[in-house]
């Protein structure tokens, strides 16, 4: 007879919605480290259901997720300091770690951003891999533009995208804080 272990990891995880000068957006905790900020309408947003149990802004990790977002929206703020558990493939989070190096105020072509990685090539992949960016803002996908200076692609939709790097640059002013949704 052959006995077989079969590991089980389980992972908690929480959501909480907080409003936004961009929008409702959705803030997940895994086992109590932010792993996902998702807007509204947002393409690769997963399913609600596997957000986990929905709780409010000030538990777990997302009181100082919230106070973070809230100084970057008043413009107090151009660089986050927060754990993050992204989950990806290899190629993804070494793409998500060099988004988090785009200084704030300033965008890198799809180009620039595969040439950082060593695969002056991968322009393409690049992008694939910047869309599926589960934590907006924070990792700040929408500092990628195209070689052209365009605004290509944004998960969170390029009207948003063309507002955030406007608000970063300083042509849109500072905005309220965002508030809990109840």
């Amino acid at each position: 007879m052959t006995t077989t272990i079969t590991t089980i990891t389980t992972t908690a995880k929480t959501h909480a919605v907080v409003e936004s000068p961009y929008g409702p957006l959705t803030l997940v905790s895994t086992d109590g480290v932010l792993s996902g900020l998702y807007m509204s309408g947002q393409r690769h947003r997963p399913a609600e259901e596997t957000f986990g149990e929905r709780v409010t802004a000030d538990e777990g990790p997302f009181p100082e997720v919230v106070r973070q977002l809230t100084a970057y929206f008043a413009g107090e703020r151009t660089v986050f300091d927060l754990p993050l558990r992204l989950e990806g493939t290899e190629f993804q989070r070494s793409v998500w770690d060099q988004l988090v190096r785009i200084p704030y105020g300033q965008t890198w072509s799809y180009g620039e951003l595969a040439a950082r990685l060593g695969k002056p090539n991968a322009s393409r992949a690049v992008g694939l891999a910047n869309g599926r960016n589960p934590i907006g803002i924070i990792v700040p996908c929408h500092r990628v533009i195209g070689a052209s200076g365009s605004m290509t692609g944004y998960g969170g939709g390029v009207d948003r995208k063309v507002r955030l790097l406007a608000f970063e640059s300083g042509r849109e002013p500072a905005a309220a804080a965002p508030e809990p949704l109840f």
